[in-house]
């Protein structure tokens, strides 16, 4: 064999510099990988009562007909624009309807294309009795069919987008009395809160998925005794936590007595009447959210409560108008929200507020009902006076709705919006006993 001389120099040098190189970058991944921090999972737990999450209730619907869905592009719309107020957490209604699943679909996109971007949602199901909605006679003792259908969207939804859906609520105002149209007895929504418990021990929900139900005040048991049933009991030890609605507002003209003008206020400014009215109003809410407290810590029961509605409309022409309470205004909502966010963030409550923005399908065939304006904006997008400051701010820059830029209502002029402004009646007039 022909002996072959290899000079071994060169390999050496070549085998030292791979190696060198195979160092440097296993160093440089570790060190990538050392220093990339995943973000947090945020649960309800996390969310509510948290007040850089502040919560909103949400409907996108911006036409008289309720059939007609917002886009994808208007439902995004909307979600910049809550976002930038320093919102983070939406409550959802229904899911029988394109709008929810739109809403969730609106906000993955925009996750995708903003991974910074934050917003999280309490998704209601829908809960109805037997005949609800119909020309039968409601079956308050009886389930619709439907729910089951509402409740297996809902579940689907939550597993479909588990990194925004973070509640379930089941039922609006479904077990409150005066809701003849569709009320159903506790022990329905209890049946179904026990379902989705079941389903998260199961693993098929998230076991940090919250539920709950969403309702007035009395339905909770802070109210009257009728409502003080085994059921309910059983119903506020199964949630996760009691979503609590309250309305001054409306009490305004149903159960006025800490609304009017008292006779130890008649030498006060109009400004001052009605400062100690909204104030009186503030407090209203409060007690009533210490009373559903009460009752709870009554059962031996102690988890949060969060207020799962409030509000106070612009606009009225029926029971709360000049007519009536004249307690619409923009002037009294702003002075409303600001007291309701100012108690609740100090508290580490959640409020989801009532609501973002005015929908015209709710009273469609009256524009000037209440229900239509409850809104922070109007339809075309028109900041409200409780966030007139934000506008001054910037804080809606380069946002529109509906094509339109966000402005002031009265094109600013608060001189103008006062003209609108109407004193309580006297506590006479409302027949309160001072």
């Amino acid at each position: 064999m022909k002996n072959i001389k290899i000079n071994i120099v060169p390999i050496v040098c070549l085998l030292f510099i791979l190696t060198m190189f195979s160092c440097k970058n296993k160093t440089n991944n570790e060190s990538k990988t050392a220093t990339v921090k995943e973000e947090p999972v945020l649960s309800a737990k996390d969310i509510l009562g948290n007040p850089n999450y502040l919560a909103m209730s949400y409907g996108g619907y911006r036409h008289v007909d309720h059939g007609i869905e917002p886009t994808l592009d208007e439902l995004k719309e909307d979600m910049k624009i809550l976002a930038a107020m320093g919102v983070g957490i939406l409550r959802t209604y229904k899911v029988h309807l394109p709008h929810a699943s739109n809403v969730l679909k609106a906000i993955s996109a925009l996750k995708q294309e903003d991974p910074s971007f934050e917003m999280y949602v309490m998704l209601g199901a829908w809960i109805d009795c037997k005949n609800a909605w119909t020309d039968q006679e409601p079956d308050h003792y009886q389930e619709s069919e439907r729910n089951a259908i509402e409740i297996a969207e809902a579940v689907r939804l939550a597993n479909a987008y588990p990194d925004i859906v973070k509640i379930v609520a089941v039922g609006n105002e479904a077990m409150v009395k005066w809701a003849t149209s569709y009320y159903v007895q506790p022990g329905v929504i209890l049946k179904w809160v026990n379902h989705l418990q079941d389903l998260k021990k199961s693993g098929k929900l998230s076991k940090d998925l919250w539920i709950t139900s969403s309702d007035n005040f009395a339905s909770w048991g802070g109210g009257d005794a009728e409502y003080h049933v085994e059921d309910l009991n059983k119903l506020i030890k199964a949630v996760d936590f009691l979503s609590v609605h309250t309305y001054p507002m409306h009490d305004t003209h149903y159960n006025p007595d800490f609304w009017g003008v008292r006779e130890s206020e008649k030498e006060l400014s109009d400004l001052e009447k009605i400062h100690s009215a909204m104030l009186r109003s503030k407090e209203y809410a409060m007690t009533q959210y210490q009373s559903v407290h009460d009752y709870m810590k009554s059962l031996g029961v102690d988890k949060p409560i969060h207020i799962g509605e409030t509000g106070w409309a612009t606009i009225s022409n029926g029971h709360y108008g000049p007519n009536g309470s004249r307690a619409t205004d923009e002037y009294k909502e702003a002075v409303f929200h600001e007291h309701i966010r100012d108690w609740t963030n100090a508290e580490g409550i959640s409020c989801f507020y009532f609501e973002g923005f005015d929908e015209p399908w709710k009273d469609a065939r009256n524009p000037k009902g209440s229900e239509n304006h409850f809104g922070l904006f109007t339809v075309d997008g028109q900041a409200k006076y409780a966030l007139w400051s934000m506008v001054d701010q910037g804080t809606f820059e380069g946002l529109k709705r509906n094509g339109n830029p966000i402005i002031k209502t009265y094109d600013g002029d608060k001189e103008a919006l006062l003209q609108d402004v109407l004193v309580p009646p006297m506590a006479s007039e409302t027949k309160v006993q001072q």
